[in-house]
């Protein structure tokens, strides 16, 4: 029996318009529907997703636990079950599209399985999506970048403070519990900060200004940083 194909789906920052035709083909398409979480219907994949394709409701959903944690042993074996339970779907022949926010080439859990997953000798592809920094940028009505400005993306959960020195613009991602951290060396700069909170979905907020950043901010929290 030939071996299905695994698709990893970048299905944009959270507005389900901006989920790109090629995705909610693949969608439509695919045999089972991958969905990173414990609760397929719950995660918030599957609540963007569903709005653009309605008819995800009735597919087969793979939910595959992905606990956010750095715990290198505990990141290790997630990704191997992630991994396991998509190839046991590959190898009945079915495709599996694997569902991820943004895109997947950008500090995606995703791309884990994707190579374990590659490595073990099954088809794979991925699919680009509509990255949360763009996205942001759009909401924001800024340019990210121009002329000879450089762009930097960076993960502000780890020490970010050299990152802050680099000349042009700086994306910072993922800051959640550290927004504290990330809000006293932002007040400290003298530059133009934005934030973008829940890009596209249910809540969405935006603050002009470090000060205006609650240290409450949640998990899916994007400032930009740009020079005066």
């Amino acid at each position: 029996m030939e071996k299905g194909t695994l698709y990893g789906v970048g299905i944009g920052p959270g507005d389900p318009e901006l989920l790109t035709l090629k995705a909610v083909r693949l969608i439509r398409e695919a045999q089972v529907i991958a969905l990173p979480g414990k609760e397929a219907k719950e995660t918030v994949a599957y609540q963007i997703a569903v709005q653009a394709v309605p008819e995800l409701e009735n597919k087969h959903l793979l939910a595959v636990a992905m606990p956010m944690t750095k715990d290198k042993k505990e990141l290790e074996e997630n990704h191997r079950k992630a991994a396991e339970a998509v190839e046991r779907e590959l190898e009945q022949g079915k495709d599996v599209a694997f569902l991820t926010l943004g895109d997947p080439t950008v500090y995606s859990t995703y791309l884990y399985v994707h190579k374990r997953v590659q490595a073990d000798g099954y088809p794979t592809r991925i699919v680009s999506g509509v990255t949360s920094f763009c996205a942001a940028s759009a909401e924001l009505e800024i340019g990210l970048v121009e002329n000879s400005q450089q762009l930097h993306v960076i993960p502000a959960s780890y020490q970010i403070e050299d990152a802050l020195k680099l000349p042009g613009t700086k994306v910072l991602m993922k800051a959640g519990r550290k927004m504290k951290q990330v809000k006293e060396l932002l007040g400290q700069m003298d530059a133009e900060v934005l934030m973008v909170e829940n890009c596209g979905m249910e809540g969405q907020r935006i603050c002009r200004g470090a000060e205006e950043i609650p240290e409450s901010a949640g998990y899916y929290s994007l400032i930009v940083v740009k020079e005066k």
